[in-house]
């Protein structure tokens, strides 16, 4: 063997391990088992003048699957991250993904947890968070985003200058960080996301440690009858928020709603409040060149 195949050959274990870190290729079909049955009023947006399907995103290490929606003619769009509850990019995810296609944007859902595991087929909620969601780090989440926007970039299809993202429960605890992180984002919505916490080696900063450090405005729509997140929390976010002059950014608080408020597909579901929060993102989104 010469030594450049020999050199060659001491790299295949370690692209052979680089590959066996992705436990999710492929976006699962359908809706995650642990949100099962769907409820009746769960909403399914037509794909008719879309493009609308699941795409790879290349990222540092690999690349990880993602679910893109955009109208069918024109370029330019602007773009909509959209971060995925606890349950990945399933069924309700890539709807809210057409919805904004249907709105004019390209959005697209990468798939997160594409290193630590597949959460389509947990039955139940503790096990998704033990098994894979805590295993997550958010350094990993910021650069994979930063992935996606570079992808939508380069599909010619994309405005990249008008860059928004929205996200839900999991999701919107990364919005506020996002936010941080990135500067050439233009707004962010989050909804239903933690807002404190103890910091962690996977998680070292939580959403009220970066309120001064917001690049763009963020607008929190949020539970009065959330009980995971309780008021208080939300309090301390709107005074920290207050006290770095982030006037751009505001927390919606709706007083009956539950957690998983926008989540049609489930029990908690508040119609009137799901809508008005999708009407105050397209317009908190555009008031700010998203």
């Amino acid at each position: 063997m010469s030594t450049h195949q020999s050199d060659i050959a001491s790299l295949l274990p370690v692209v052979e391990h680089n590959r066996r870190e992705f436990f999710v290729t492929k976006l699962a079909a359908g809706f995650a088992l642990a949100v099962q049955p769907v409820t009746p009023q769960t909403i399914t947006t037509a794909t008719d003048g879309l493009v609308a399907g699941e795409v790879k995103i290349p990222v540092k290490d690999g690349e990880i699957p993602a679910y893109r929606a955009m109208p069918a003619k024109g370029s330019r769009f602007p773009v909509a991250l959209v971060v995925q509850e606890i349950f990945g990019v399933h069924e309700h995810i890539k709807d809210i993904c057409r919805r904004f296609a249907k709105a004019g944007y390209l959005a697209i859902a990468p798939e997160m947890y594409a290193r630590q595991g597949d959460v389509s087929n947990l039955s139940s909620v503790p096990d998704i968070i033990s098994k894979v969601v805590s295993k997550v780090p958010d350094g990993q989440v910021m650069s994979d985003l930063d992935a996606a926007v570079a992808w939508a970039g380069k599909t010619g299809k994309a405005n990249v200058s008008k860059l928004g993202i929205t996200g839900f429960c999991w999701g919107g605890r990364v919005v506020w960080l996002y936010s941080a992180h990135n500067p050439k984002l233009k707004a962010g919505v989050a909804w239903y996301g933690r807002l404190v916490g103890q910091p962690s080696e996977n998680n070292p900063k939580h959403p009220i440690d970066v309120a001064a450090s917001l690049h763009g405005p963020v607008l929190g729509l949020y539970g009065g009858k959330d009980q995971g997140i309780p008021l208080d929390t939300v309090e301390k976010m709107r005074e920290a928020l207050k006290a770095a002059g982030k006037k751009g950014s505001e927390i919606i608080v709706y007083p009956e709603a539950q957690h998983g408020f926008h989540a049609d597909y489930r029990p908690s579901y508040g119609k009137a409040d799901a809508e008005d929060g999708w009407r105050r993102l397209l317009e908190h989104f555009k008031k700010n060149g998203a």
